[in-house]
């Protein structure tokens, strides 16, 4: 490591000139793509990509605009950018939802102060395939505190051992959540991609309200081991990143079996199904997805109008009766084999309570202590049989239905309304996401910047059946290659 370093010296000293425009190449809003044909082309390495990376950090994110949206990096980034492994990533830095395992010399919290100090044994499965493909992993994001399920009166990118994740396009208003710091850092360009969780809206709420891309994968086919639940039939980990292509390089890595299709012109007679049940109210929100439309029209796109969505509202309420009995159940299996201080639900709640003033400053544990009620056998069989017909529901029933009744390729819709203001006192003022139906089915949802509203990122959104992430994401890249409305944020202080 040393000699290396000496190495590396000696040449800065030998050729000022080149090694500082080497320096200078990685831009703020480089792609994966971009970063690894700099890589290759000995423009860069992997150490100067990090260093480069943490520089912005500090800039942005602790000092300047002050995002917010890292929680912990990574002391060990250099030393791996010099010995990462070959591979799909090889040198690319990564940032990981802190509710994601890692073995290392970070932390994994969920943002609660009740994990501190008991780090995991291993790391998640979907870290060891990133470090196995070489990359390189910067730092652990913040995020909703326990992902947004303690309370219905919670501020989204809030977490007691993070503090407030803020949008970097403004930064009075919410990042969205519970994968605020993930979706910020990427949009602020602290790093190139971000991994995620969702269960509902979790990764594709904070993407498009921060104005990137956000995937939300078909549940399964990015092995779960390793995230801290809320409920094993909704949880999945997911890419956000800087542009669709990106998540679909992403998804190779990630994903157990998962293969892209380049598909050409694949807009030119593809049948896109409107959902306006799915589609808010919201004036100029309507009024970008309507000149959206049009650009899909002029581009050989069959638009579907007035797509009904089956069982929509039924399943969503039968899934909620299921996820708070699920929630009780998983994270008591996930505390009890994780070992530490706190093994259960149980003891999770009188250790908020015993740390009030640190851990609900601005809102309770409603939720936790709801899901600590549910644990008889006749109220777990009734959250089983609630969790089949929603998904019945939900897929089926509902989004399949949908696809097949107008042979479509697709389900679309306005990802989102634009977020509100900041208030910790009152918690989120809960503007629209269409996100309930394919987190409930368990289907594959991807979220692409659409556009602006009062300065403010709105997503579009393209949802599809089971196992068909693929065909999603190739849908979206066109999309993307289409609109190009992904802009670099402001940084606005109002």
């Amino acid at each position: 490591m040393q000699r290396r370093r000496l190495l590396q010296s000696a040449a800065l000293a030998l050729c000022p000139a080149a090694c500082e425009k080497k320096r200078r190449s990685p831009l703020p809003f480089a792609t994966l793509a971009d970063l690894t044909s700099m890589i290759q082309a000995e423009q860069t390495t992997p150490l100067l990509l990090v260093e480069h990376f943490l520089e912005r950090i500090a800039q942005i994110d602790r000092s300047g605009p002050r995002v917010n949206s890292i929680l912990e990096l990574n002391p060990e980034a250099k030393t791996i950018a010099t010995t990462c492994k070959p591979g799909l990533l090889h040198g690319l830095p990564v940032l990981i939802k802190d509710n994601i395992e890692t073995a290392d010399a970070m932390q994994t919290t969920a943002g609660s102060l009740a994990l501190r100090g008991h780090k995991p044994k291993r790391d998640a499965a979907l870290v060891t395939r990133l470090r196995e493909a070489g990359a390189v992993i910067l730092g652990k994001t913040n995020l909703s505190e326990w992902a947004n399920i303690r309370s219905p009166n919670s501020t989204s990118g809030w977490s007691a051992r993070g503090g407030l994740t803020r949008n970097p396009h403004r930064l009075t208003h919410s990042a969205s959540g519970s994968s605020s710091g993930s979706a910020a850092a990427v949009a602020a360009g602290l790093a190139p991609a971000a991994i995620g969780t969702e269960t509902n809206g979790s990764i594709v709420s904070p993407a498009s309200a921060c104005g990137i891309v956000g995937f939300k994968p078909t549940v399964g086919l990015i092995n779960g081991a390793g995230i801290i639940p809320i409920t094993h039939h909704q949880d999945t980990a997911g890419p956000l990143t800087l542009t669709v292509r990106d998540a679909e390089l992403l998804m190779q890595v990630l994903a157990e079996n998962f293969t892209a299709t380049p598909l050409p012109d694949i807009l030119i007679g593809a049948r896109l199904g409107v959902l306006r049940t799915q589609s808010g109210k919201h004036p100029q929100v309507l009024a970008l997805f309507e000149a959206t439309l049009q650009k899909l029209r002029d581009a050989g796109t069959i638009i579907v109008d007035l797509v009904e969505l089956p069982n929509a509202r039924e399943a969503g309420a039968l899934a909620w009766k299921a996820l708070l009995i699920e929630l009780r159940a998983d994270l008591n299996a996930y505390l009890e084999q994780r070992g530490g201080d706190v093994r259960s639900l149980a003891e999770l709640i009188a250790f908020n309570e015993q740390h009030r003033d640190t851990e609900m400053p601005h809102f309770g544990q409603e939720f936790f202590a709801q899901a600590e009620q549910l644990g008889t056998p006749e109220i777990i069989a009734a959250g089983q049989e609630a969790r089949k017909l929603a998904m019945q529901l939900a897929g089926p029933e509902g989004i399949d239905a949908a696809l097949k009744a107008h042979d479509l390729d697709a389900l679309i819709c306005p990802t989102n309304d634009p977020v509100g203001l900041i208030d910790l006192k009152s918690g989120d003022t809960n503007e629209r996401v269409a996100s309930t139906p394919a987190a409930v089915a368990g289907y594959p949802h991807l979220t692409v910047p659409m556009g602006f509203v009062d300065g403010l990122p709105v997503g579009f959104s393209f949802i599809g059946t089971a196992n068909d992430d693929a065909h999603i994401l190739a849908l979206g890249h066109h999309f993307e290659q289409l609109t190009q409305a992904r802009r670099a944020p402001a940084f606005s202080a109002g």
